[in-house]
């Protein structure tokens, strides 16, 4: 399933503020996040919110995601990884902070 209109909590272009400061960030969300099309909305939040990195499933059950980006981008980011899309049951999510990668483009990891 690819994502589309009626995506659940997804922030359209522009709306980050341009505050100069950018962050990276590794998260690992547990829960029902596989098969629910998780790394699609991923991937089409972190698009509209100008986000660099990937998204991908773990053998383990979860899925892991790096973003990079603006804070302020970064941080609505995590906010909706937290729910996640409307076909997925979010139990917990790790946040772990790393060193930039200069990373523009974001994209689903096999």
């Amino acid at each position: 399933m690819r994502p589309g209109r009626g995506v659940r909590g997804v922030v359209g272009a522009g709306e980050d503020a341009q505050n100069g400061a950018v962050s990276r960030k590794r998260v690992i969300v547990n829960g029902m996040v596989q098969g629910v099309g998780f790394r699609y909305y991923t991937e089409a939040q972190a698009s509209s919110l100008g986000l660099g990195g990937y998204v991908r499933n773990r053998a383990d059950g979860a899925v892991e995601t790096e973003i990079e980006g603006d804070d302020d981008a970064v941080e609505r980011m995590l906010t909706w990884l937290h729910q996640g899309p409307r076909s997925a049951s979010v139990e917990s999510v790790q946040v772990t902070d790393l060193a930039e990668h200069g990373e523009a483009s974001f994209s689903i990891r096999i």
